[in-house]
Order: C-alpha cells, then structure tokens, then sequence
C-alpha cells in the first residue's frame, strides 16, 4: 500500500483512566512549578517592573489560572486514553542529569534577571556570525547565549517548563492531537513530517513515539540546538536551515509542524515562512501549528499574555498577538482544517488544497 491511501488503524486505548494519567502528569509537572517559584524567589523580578508595562486587561478571575494549567493535562489525558498516542510522561532518561540541569537554570537565572534589568535583549549580537538574520541574533526571553550556545541549548527545556509551571509538554501536544486525528486512517509508512525550528527536539521526540513508521525530519538554525534534538530524537534527519528558506523540493513532504515559532518571527518574515510551508507541502498535506494563544482567544487570560513580553524579550510578540493566523496562511494557499487549545498554548490545522 502506497503513503498516499488511507486503510483504518486499529489503536487500542493507552491509559483507560483519563483522570489518572491528568493527576499523575500534574503530579510531575510541580517539579517544574517549583523549580520556577525558586528561580523567582532569588530574583526577586516584579522588584523591578518594566516601565513601559501598564496592563489593560482585568487579572484573571480567582482559581481560573489553576484550572486551565490542569486542563492541559486533562486535554492529553483524554487523547490518551482515546488511542491518539501513547502516554508521554515527560521523564527525563536521566533523572541525574534532569537534576543538574535544573540546578543550572535555577542559577543562570540570575544572569538572565540582571539582563533584563539592563535591558539588555540584543547583547548576543556582537557574538553571533552576521550571516544569521538580524531578527534571530537576540536574546529572547534574556537568556544566556541566545540560540547559539550549547549552555543555551542545555538549560532550554528547563527554562520552558518552568516558564509554563510544567504544562510546556502537554501544551505543545494540542498540535500532536490535531495530526493524529488526521492522520488516524493513514498508514503511516512512507509519510514525511518535518518540525521546523525543531529546537531541542522535544516536540520531534513527541511526533517519533506517535509515528514510529513515519520519516521525520527536524530543521533548526542553530548547530547547539540541532546537537540537543539529535539526541531527543535519534531517528530523525536534521538539517541546519532558515525556515524562510527551506532545502527541500515543491510538494515533497506531507506534513509540517512549528512550535512556539511564529511569535518570534517579525511579520513580513511570518508570510515569507507560510509561504515555504505551503510550498514544501504535497497538495493534501498538514500544517501543524502550536504556539501562544492570543487575547482574544481567552480574555481572562489577557493580563499574563500582556506581562509575556514586558518580562521577557520578546520584540515580535505584539505583532503576533493581534496577527490573523487564518488568514496568514489562507494567504499562503492553507486553509483551516482544526483547533484546539490548552492553558497559554493554541493548536492550529491548516491543509493544503489537493
């Protein structure tokens, strides 16, 4: 049978208790919570506010912020036990090095606060080869190194996870969701998938377990990051490559996804990186997208999606969070297949016309 028919796949259901698998995961992820309540505890970063932050919106109502990080959880539990994908877990291999690794984030911390204090996101600048977009040469969030070192790339899961109080994982996964609904009937054998921006290969990792049978490919720009991903996913092609500018002939794969990408890119290059999706894709292939939600997507969440880029450098955010993502990739010739969403993350689908 060729990639390209459909036969249905018998899944059996992973974990028949949802609620279970939800607490066991949200038991896990108050490592992380913790390990961010003691990187913020010694730098201490709401002493000193960012003076141009004046918040509109209404902080969120009491209890809310509680219930929608645990339907992260929940939301993953369910597709679970529904046969989507195996459970994830989100253990480290090594637990001894998970420990080190932690420790290191709680401790750069403090550089990264002192940064911020400066006001100093663009000090990997004048470090970073000058063939890198100048978008690209910063640093985001404050951190140490930007893209381009291998400390970076080391301590990047933790920073995430503990920004996201552990639901990082379970976020990212709406878009896991969204293609394994799609592709539920598909065999699997010879479908190509590339996660672009792949990072350190946790999303990559997701997408090797959900699709054991699928080529899978990961594109990032940074050689520390890509070291990080080819040991979460051992199995998967890499490439270094600008996603304005991806290797890889018209209409040769049949899915893409990209994880908290696109909040980071300025807006003329978000239609240039829609563009190359579209291109690469065969007619009938899946785009799938995860990042921040956006305002309007839940206002009761509005005041922490205002504080994001206030507290950490974030210089396109702005832009994105008032962006059309539908019509951005309607644009592109990418047209809305599904959503989804959980806590600050939302999942699109978009595929191309056959």
């Amino acid at each position: 049978m060729s990639g390209g028919e459909t036969k249905p796949v018998r899944r059996a259901a992973f974990a028949p208790d949802a609620r279970a698998y939800a607490a066991a995961a949200a038991v896990k992820a108050l490592w992380w919570g913790a390990a961010g309540a003691a990187a913020r505890a010694l730098t201490r970063p709401t002493d000193v506010k960012p003076t141009d932050f004046v918040p509109a919106a209404d902080p969120p109502p009491s209890g809310f912020v509680r219930r929608a990080w645990l339907s992260a959880f929940e939301k993953e539990a369910a597709d679970v036990a529904a046969g989507l994908y195996p459970p994830m877990g989100d253990r480290p291999a090594d637990p001894a090095r998970a420990v080190r690794r932690t420790a290191d984030f709680i401790t750069d911390a403090l550089e990264v606060e002192a940064r911020r204090r400066r006001g100093d996101g663009v000090e990997v600048r004048d470090q970073a080869p000058a063939s890198y977009p100048a978008y690209y040469r910063q640093n985001f969030h404050f951190q140490t190194g930007g893209w381009f070192t291998a400390e970076s790339a080391g301590r990047y899961e933790a920073q995430v996870e503990a920004l996201f109080a552990g639901t990082a994982g379970a976020m990212r996964r709406r878009a896991l969701s969204l293609i394994a609904r799609a592709w539920r009937a598909r065999d699997h054998r010879g479908l190509a998938m590339l996660d672009l921006a792949c990072g350190t290969g946790a999303f990559l990792s997701d997408l090797a377990v959900a699709f054991p049978r699928a080529r899978l490919i990961g594109a990032d720009l940074s050689p520390a990051y890509l070291g990080e991903a080819r040991a979460a996913a051992p199995g998967a092609a890499f490439v270094q490559a600008k996603a304005e500018q991806l290797p890889f002939a018209d209409a040769s794969l049949d899915a893409v996804s990209a994880v908290y990408l696109f909040h980071e890119l300025p807006p003329k290059v978000r239609g240039a990186v829609a563009a190359e999706i579209a291109r690469v894709l065969k007619p009938g292939g899946l785009f799938a997208l995860a990042d921040s939600i956006q305002p309007a997507d839940e206002p009761r969440l509005a005041r922490l999606l205002e504080a994001f880029p206030a507290y950490f450098h974030e210089p396109f955010y702005a832009s994105y969070a008032s962006a059309d993502l539908t019509a951005l990739f309607g644009k592109a010739g990418l047209r809305a297949a599904g959503a989804d969403a959980a806590f600050l993350t939302k999942a699109l689908l978009f595929r191309k016309a056959a």
